[in-house]
């Protein structure tokens, strides 16, 4: 299934202390695999722990290995989930590259109960979550994750510490919710002008954005700005100024 498996236990134990760094009640893990990180999580005392894996093979596995996990694996995707608990809970894992993206837009519509995520990506992702205004990876997700948490790039993980080694570098993002610092009030408004506006990301924001506002007001110097020049506020500001 294209899988790469983490197999480097000072990368799992430096992940785990990091989740670690605030408390939790309800975890969940994706893709847990071959167990690398889930035997560390499944343990946890007073922690409700589920995990989600779409590999039928590995779910066997890990029920085989670790039989305290009867009852607590999810078999199918993150993509298809309902909410997996009630109340607030926590997302780690160490995420499939193919959908990782997908998942990262899971988080945003599960945002009022995601306190936070702790997760590996390929490495050019975990730099886009993170990247500010006027970077060249600054783009969609960093402004929509941006807007509702606060991103931190942990460290990266080389290509020997998978089984089998991936062709990419991997990075360790850590994604804490805020809130809704920017007040934001038209959340579907907001996601629409961001997507749209770096749909075409080389181009001066009044073309791509045409469609959304009204003429005068695309006279207005900002738009004559590329779309990752703005901040996630400049954003926000244009949000009342919509058809």
């Amino acid at each position: 299934m294209g899988q790469h498996f983490l197999r480097d236990e000072s990368v799992c134990q430096r992940i785990v202390q990091e989740l670690q760094q605030a408390p939790f009640r309800q975890l969940l893990e994706v893709g847990p695999g071959g167990g690398a990180l889930t035997r560390h999580l499944s343990s946890f005392p007073g922690v409700d722990f589920k995990a989600v894996e779409l590999d039928a093979e590995k779910v066997s596995y890990l029920l085989h290995q670790y039989p305290g996990l009867v009852g607590r694996i999810i078999e199918g995707s993150i993509l298809d989930l309902p909410l997996p608990f009630e109340g607030g809970f926590t997302i780690i894992g160490n995420f499939p590259y193919n959908i990782s993206s997908q998942i990262l837009f899971r988080v945003l519509d599960w945002r009022e109960q995601v306190e936070r995520v702790v997760g590996m990506f390929q490495k050019e992702v975990a730099v886009r979550i993170a990247a500010g205004p006027g970077s060249k990876d600054y783009g969609i997700l960093s402004v929509l994750l941006q807007a509702y948490y606060e991103v931190s790039y942990l460290f990266e993980v080389g290509e020997q510490c998978f089984q089998p080694p991936p062709k990419v570098k991997s990075g360790v993002v850590s994604l804490t919710h805020i809130g809704n610092p920017y007040h934001i009030t038209q959340h579907r408004k907001f996601h629409v002008l961001v997507k749209t506006a770096f749909g075409q990301r080389r181009k001066q924001l009044r073309n791509p954005l045409k469609g959304l506002f009204p003429a005068r007001e695309l006279s207005d110097p900002v738009f004559s700005q590329r779309a990752e020049q703005l901040s996630v506020a400049d954003y926000v500001a244009l949000i009342p100024r919509m058809s």
